[in-house]
């Protein structure tokens, strides 16, 4: 099985190179979420973002947080903070400044299931401190899983992942961005997950494109 994850990530990403020019980016990124008691809750997370495959690093991000279930797998409130260090590019130029950002951010997270597939909304307050500014950001996320060997979310389970993220700001402009992805997932073991997949970013006056793999850690 292992075989085939493998085999066929690597034709997914090689059909993706093909196929994108070559301003697609790469996310590389970790999700932890270590349980406490049915209660309690921390999660963590790293994601290293490039404008590139590799090498051109745009944002490094770092969050974490405490969170509390309201009802048992379901539903979850959650209080946490985010560094984000960035490294754009000064207009066309070649030129990057590097920039700081602190995050505090507040979350509710509900779980439905519908037969096989399985939903998650997530309702995001974000409070940023910028170097020279702040500024707060509302953000709406859309979640759906689709087994595909399996009649559940089990070991050994290969699923269809797709999500819809929309950013909206505390003043004007109040759209940020739209993030769309869908991709293919393999559950591991019981205690971890991976996916692979590709997601547009619509942006005020631009788009752009990235590579997702992904890392979930449940313990």
């Amino acid at each position: 099985m292992k075989k085939y994850l493998l085999c066929i990530y690597c034709c997914f990403f090689c059909c993706l190179l093909n196929a994108q020019p070559a301003s697609t980016g790469n996310w590389l990124s970790y999700f932890g979420n270590k349980t406490f008691s049915k209660k309690w809750n921390w999660h963590h997370e790293v994601q290293y973002r490039n404008y590139n495959l590799a090498g051109d690093l745009e944002q490094l991000l770092l969050r974490t947080g405490i969170g509390y279930n309201l009802t048992e797998n379901n539903n979850n409130l959650l209080l946490g903070y985010g560094f984000i260090y960035s490294e754009p590019y000064i207009g066309e130029t070649d030129i990057k400044r590097s920039t700081r950002e602190h995050r505090i951010y507040q979350q509710f997270i509900t779980r439905q299931s519908f037969g096989r597939v399985g939903i998650q909304h997530r309702y995001r307050i974000e409070e940023r401190i910028l170097e020279e500014d702040f500024k707060m950001r509302f953000r709406y996320f859309l979640s759906i899983n689709v087994p595909v060997n399996f009649q559940k979310i089990q070991p050994g389970a290969f699923y269809l992942s797709g999500y819809n993220e929309i950013f909206l700001n505390g003043k004007n402009p109040v759209f940020d961005r739209n993030r769309i992805y869908g991709g293919l997932g393999y559950v591991i073991n019981k205690n971890f997950r991976t996916e692979l997949g590709f997601m547009t970013q619509l942006l005020p006056t631009s788009n752009r494109n990235q590579l997702q793999l992904m890392l979930f850690g449940n313990y």
